[in-house]
This record gives structure tokens, sequence and C-alpha cells, in this order.
């Protein structure tokens, strides 16, 4: 850990901060991104764990480690992490770091991929900050699950792949507002809890690592409000892009909505992205823009003398 310098731009996609570190990250070689993450995760958590945890970071922070991609026609290769661990795919990340990466003058207006290690996501950078990411193939995988939570009662949800696996409850606990993320955050838990509990996982044993609720939107021109709780606790200040593509992928399955039409997704702070989709033999493609700025530069320090917070810390 002595003498780590990583440089890191932040960025916020919608309100949820993507921290992309753009030098000094881990040696992690030139395998494929998922066998580069895998090797991230044995041999370099530590980096993972300086860059999104207290006191550099916090909870919420997103990161997404800059690599060479492997297919040379990608503009670059993107690694996400957490507070607590490895994403497969983010949708706001990517957006965050196409914005970014504009800004360094890596990349210009117009179309561009980016590699990960779930697969290549095509990126329009419609603007300086206006991004439309299409994302992989996402599907919905168990629909209609009845579920007798403790301390919530009966709720109904579908199980679905966006990038990451969600289970997204066809109803609210309560209203969601910002008021009550203490509570959105404790029956989300209690929801993951019985998933485990019945063992109902995505396909081939995946953990259903992300949660959300549903309710009516606030604004007259948006289709639906959410709250997501993301791996680690954290809830996701943006409507989520891979969750996002989970809903239009139980929309899809339940002829709820037709190609191409545009779904305005709003997240509990009322943030927003529109997104649409186009079918596929096994579930859909969908499309998501949302908006991203850059918020600081910096250099992240492991300082040799500190003797108790060399990788960081999770906060209470």
């Amino acid at each position: 850990m002595a003498g780590i310098q990583m440089q890191v731009i932040d960025s916020h996609t919608e309100g949820e901060p993507t921290r992309m570190v753009i030098a000094g990250g881990p040696p992690l070689g030139s395998g494929s991104l998922f066998d580069r993450r895998a090797l991230f995760a044995k041999e370099f958590d530590h980096y993972r764990s300086l860059a999104a945890n207290e006191p550099r970071g916090y909870d919420a922070v997103v990161g997404a480690l800059l690599c060479e991609p492997v297919d040379k026609s990608c503009a670059a290769g993107l690694i996400f992490f957490n507070n607590t661990g490895y994403i497969g795919m983010c949708g706001h990340g990517t957006i965050g770091a196409a914005v970014t990466l504009a800004h360094m003058g890596k990349i210009g207006i117009g179309q561009h991929r980016f590699e990960t290690p779930v697969g290549i996501v095509s990126v329009d950078l419609r603007s300086a900050n206006e991004v439309t990411i299409q994302n992989i193939q996402s599907y919905a995988y168990i629909r209609d699950i009845a579920l007798d939570v403790p301390g919530l009662g009966s709720i109904t949800g579908d199980v679905a792949w966006g990038g990451n696996w969600f289970f997204l409850c066809h109803s609210s606990p309560c209203e969601l507002t910002v008021a009550n993320i203490g509570e959105l955050t404790r029956q989300a838990e209690a929801v993951k809890a019985t998933l485990v509990k019945q063992g109902i996982t995505g396909r081939d044993g995946a953990e259903i690592d992300h949660i959300e609720f549903f309710g009516p939107a606030h604004a007259h021109d948006a289709n639906s409000r959410n709250f997501v709780l993301c791996p680690g606790g954290a809830y996701d200040r943006s409507p989520c892009g891979t969750g996002t593509s989970a809903k239009l992928a139980c929309l899809a399955a339940a002829g709820k909505l037709k190609p191409g039409e545009t779904w305005v997704q709003e997240s509990v702070i009322g943030s927003r992205f529109e997104a649409s989709y186009q079918a596929t033999a096994n579930g859909i493609i969908p499309s998501i823009t949302g908006r991203a700025y850059v918020t600081a530069h910096a250099t992240l320090m492991a300082d040799p003398l500190d003797p108790l917070l060399p990788a960081g810390f999770r906060g209470a």
C-alpha cells in the first residue's frame, strides 16, 4: 500500500457519483476484462477500498477503472467497483465515463464502444454532458414471484438481468421520497434477505444483489419513480442504468411497452433517464439517455506513515 498515488476524475450522473481511475491503478496485465476483474479482486482489492471507501470516498461512490480494451474497436475498457466489491456493468458509470473521457479530450461527440467484463456497450456522446448508452442484452428471468417479507408482508416482483441481477418489486412499502430513504433501505434489505432465505437467484445461481421498488412518477411527463438498493447498502441517486434496463425487459415481457417507445424513469431524488429498447430473440437491447457532469480532479494517496487508514474503511 505504501506510496500508492491514484489519479481520479469524479463526476455525477443524474446525482449518482462515478470515480474514474485514470492513472496509478493496479497492474492487471492485458487479459480479458473478465479475467482482469478477477485479478483485481484477488490480488489488488486494497486499490478498490482506497478509492471507494472512507476517508477518501463514501458508500455511494462507484469506481470505474480505466483499462486498455482487448477489442481494438473500443475506445476504452472499464471495470466497475463499489464499497464492497465489483459490478458487472454500470449504466450511470458508463455515462459518467463517457463525459469524463470527453473532458479529458480522449473522445469526441459521436458513437463509441466501451468494453466491460460482461460485454461491449455502445455509447453515443450527444453533447459535452448528454450520453445515450446501448446496454448489453437484458431479459426478464422469472416473473410475478410472490414473497412474504417479515415486517413488510406479501409482495410480488420479477427477477431480471440488466447487466446486474435485480429483484423488481411491483410496488413500494412507502412513498418514494428522500425523507423515506431510511425506511426504503430497511425494507429493501428485508426483501434481499428473504430472497436468500428462499433460495431465489438469477441464472446459474447468481446472487440477486440489487433491489428495486417502484411507484408513481412525481413529474407529469415521467412514467415511474424508483428506489434502488445497491450492493453494499447504498441507494442509487440516479434511476440506475442497469435497473432501468431490467425494468424495460420486464415491461417488454409483459407486453406493456413496445419497441422504440420511450420510458421516462425517475429516481428517488427526482433525476431521470429516458429509455427505450429494441427486441431480440432472447430479450431486449436497452438504450438509456442521461446527463453527467465532471465534479473534481484528485490524487488519492496512501501515506506510508498512516498506520490505520492505508486502504480505507466502510463507515456505519
